[in-house]
């Protein structure tokens, strides 16, 4: 059990394992096994001669903090070295996660500016003592962070401690927290600095970034977005919701975290654009037979569903194009006959034939 805890505690750093301090540990980054994977798509890509290579690395360190530091090319740092880098106080431990220009084109994405006095640097590679401590205070996190509950718990403070992250060379850690309102926790910075004997810095995050350390499965069956690749959370609203003709039932649109899914925000250029082609919700179809209003479309399938306004019950299903034709011959002030002539005719099903002579799953319904 405690091996499988240590193993869980590593995967979210980036290691497919726990580090050897006997091996060189080349091999235990993996881009498969860990949140918030990366490829470097630019890695097979040579620079110009004439170009210095860029002294930046991006290094990541617990769940989805990754940070930039720069080094010296002398260095020859690869992609899954440990390395020991500058902290405040002390040093921090990290893994070498992207390398080259691909870092230059994600400091430009975060608006990070290479000039910054305030980009930390790379200390050395990290030795054996470096990565004997680093193990140590990984495998202290978990017990800490069930004792600070407790701790928090004790003083009646209204809030939960999500996660902890200790520092690479054991002199502080961080702890993670989500609270619906404003915690005065300098009793509890006090207790827990007398109790772990480290400096203790509090952060608190949303429930989404909640969601994204915890992990889990979603409805679609799949890891959580959050946990596995989606760095940027985005605001979702109902109205997404309404555009995709999704039901408005707060217990199939929520998420983990108990707010809107963010995968809602996934389709929703494509729902605008799609609805760009349909006709106003407003627009009355004039015909011989009488006047009909709109009661619901099926914007990926391009149908349109449509009843008079004496005979609401009965719908009648047209398709886009049917549609657009009735709205021009009404700008020409003319009128079809009825809707039923534009009715879009049912897709014949298939039958299902086995190619093996097996009998049919649905004779037990009989």
């Amino acid at each position: 059990m405690e091996n499988d805890i240590n193993k869980n505690t590593f995967l979210s750093r980036g290691c497919d394992k726990q580090p050897d301090i006997s091996d060189i540990n080349n091999n235990i980054y993996s881009y498969q096994c860990s949140k918030f994977p990366n490829y470097d798509w630019l890695k097979n890509i040579k620079i110009p001669s004439n170009k210095e290579p860029f002294d930046f690395i991006e290094i990541r360190f617990k769940n989805s903090r990754k940070e930039f530091f720069k080094y010296y090319p002398e260095m020859d740092l690869e992609v899954g070295d440990i390395v020991a880098v500058e902290s405040s106080p002390g040093h921090d431990i990290g893994i070498i996660s992207l390398t080259g220009e691909s870092v230059r084109l994600q400091m430009k994405k975060k608006n990070i500016d290479s000039e910054s006095e305030e980009i930390k640097k790379v200390y050395r590679r990290a030795r054996i003592s470096d990565i004997e401590k680093w193990i140590h205070s990984v495998e202290l996190e978990d017990n800490i962070m069930f004792d600070s509950r407790k701790i928090a718990s004790d003083l009646s403070l209204e809030m939960k401690i999500n996660d902890v992250e200790y520092q690479g060379d054991g002199t502080k850690a961080i702890f993670y927290y989500t609270a619906n309102e404003r915690v005065d926790f300098r009793e509890l910075i006090k207790v827990l600095a007398d109790s772990f004997k480290i400096r203790i810095e509090m952060r608190q995050i949303g429930v989404r970034q909640e969601a994204s350390r915890l992990g889990g499965i979603g409805s679609c069956g799949r890891e959580l977005c959050c946990s596995t690749w989606l760095g940027d959370f985005k605001s979702v609203s109902t109205s997404s919701a309404r555009t995709q003709q999704l039901s408005l039932n707060p217990q199939k649109l929520a998420g983990q975290c108990g707010k809107l899914k963010c995968c809602i925000n996934f389709e929703q250029d494509n729902y605008l654009e799609a609805l760009k082609e349909f006709p106003d919700d407003n627009t009355i179809l004039n015909t011989k037979k009488g006047k009909a209003k709109l009661q619901k479309i099926d914007v990926l399938k391009k149908l349109l569903w449509y009843s008079y306004l004496d005979e609401e019950s009965k719908t009648f299903v047209l398709s886009l194009k049917s549609a657009h034709k009735i709205i021009n011959l009404n700008k020409n002030n003319k009128k079809p006959e009825s809707l039923e002539s534009f009715i879009k005719q049912p897709e014949k099903k298939i039958d299902f034939k086995s190619s093996v002579g097996q009998d049919d799953i649905n004779r037990f319904n009989k």
